[in-house]
């Protein structure tokens, strides 16, 4: 089959797409085809050397991707070959097939193509596990999503509104906020113009948000701990503003608040299966009502793999970015 490979670490130029071995499929796992896969971060991380797969996964990059089922394992009964489906992986969608335990597949929700369903596994298990199943977010609370117009930020704000919760974001432009808001974003910072604590103060009547789902990390911590009103939870997933912070961590006691961070990738089989099947009872309902819908900036083959990563790093795209097979 064929498979994009990075070639040396470095810049979007160093990905080849080239001819490698197919996957071996093991007992639980099935083998899909891949009719697409989606950009995360954590890809131009690893294609860079800035962070490297964990043991026993994919060499090769993609988090997620939607395809057909050519084969199964001898102990998978739900899923068969020919099934159209989606998945959330630890590695192995940038090529022709992937190995994915059973655990990890998804139906293609009704209403949404075969390419399109790519768009949605990490998102829907990164925002599910933390800011549902881990921070409790619930009706009637608040909501502060950093990067509003990312993938994770699209995805948030909608099932955030379908859920009845108010809903605030970042984003770095006025068209990027546009976005948001035709997402269902009540509340919309400019992050280069605007002070979004102050904001956030102004508009919960100096109360602060229940909730802040943050990439930035470090850069916001500060900040993030201003904004969250009493008994509030932060929940960290990225550090694109760094690692390190300086803080007040008075906040933390006075307001009695939750610090929690997490990566899905380094999950255990049975925690990600565990999120997987939550996410298809309470987020694939909201998909087929056409509640939340995805979000696709722009679709490139997979041997222009790194064209698509130089147009992920300029961030001026609005939700995903897939590539086809």
């Amino acid at each position: 089959m064929k498979a994009v490979v990075i070639t040396t670490p470095g810049g979007p130029e160093v990905l080849k797409l080239q001819e490698v071995e197919e996957p071996k499929v093991k007992d639980d796992d099935v083998l899909i085809r891949v009719e697409a896969t989606a950009l995360n971060g954590a890809d131009t991380l690893i294609r860079q050397g800035k962070e490297t797969p964990p043991k026993g996964v994919s060499e090769y990059l993609g988090l997620e991707c939607s395809g057909t089922i050519e084969a199964v394992g001898k102990n998978v009964s739900r899923w068969k070959v020919g099934d159209q489906v989606c998945a959330l992986i630890s590695g192995g969608g940038y090529a022709e097939k992937v190995a994915v335990p059973s655990g990890q597949i998804l139906p293609i929700p009704s209403g949404v193509s075969l390419k399109d369903a790519a768009s949605f596994p990490e998102v829907a298990c990164t925002v599910w596990s933390t800011v549902f199943m881990t921070s409790k977010l619930s009706s009637g609370e608040t909501f502060l999503i950093h990067g509003g117009s990312s993938g994770i930020g699209t995805f948030a704000i909608q099932m955030a509104k379908y859920l009845g919760i108010k809903v605030f974001v970042t984003a770095g432009s006025e068209e990027k906020l546009k976005a948001c808001k035709e997402l269902g974003a009540d509340v919309g910072i400019n992050y280069k113009t605007e002070d979004f604590v102050a904001r956030v103060k102004e508009e919960t009547g100096g109360k602060g948000v229940d909730v802040i789902l943050d990439n930035i990390g470090g850069a916001y911590f500060q900040k993030n701990l201003e904004s969250l009103g009493m008994d509030g939870r932060l929940f960290i997933i990225g550090f694109m503003g760094g690692v390190k912070a300086e803080a007040n961590i008075s906040f933390i006691l006075a307001k009695r608040l939750t610090v929690q961070g997490a990566g899905l990738r380094t999950r255990r089989l049975e925690k990600k299966g565990e999120i997987v099947s939550e996410v298809e009872k309470n987020v694939w309902p909201a998909i087929e009502q056409g509640k939340v819908k995805p979000v696709v900036y722009n679709y490139f083959p997979l041997s222009e793999a790194g064209e698509a990563h130089k147009l992920m790093e300029t961030s001026t795209h609005i939700g995903k970015i897939l590539l086809l097979a």
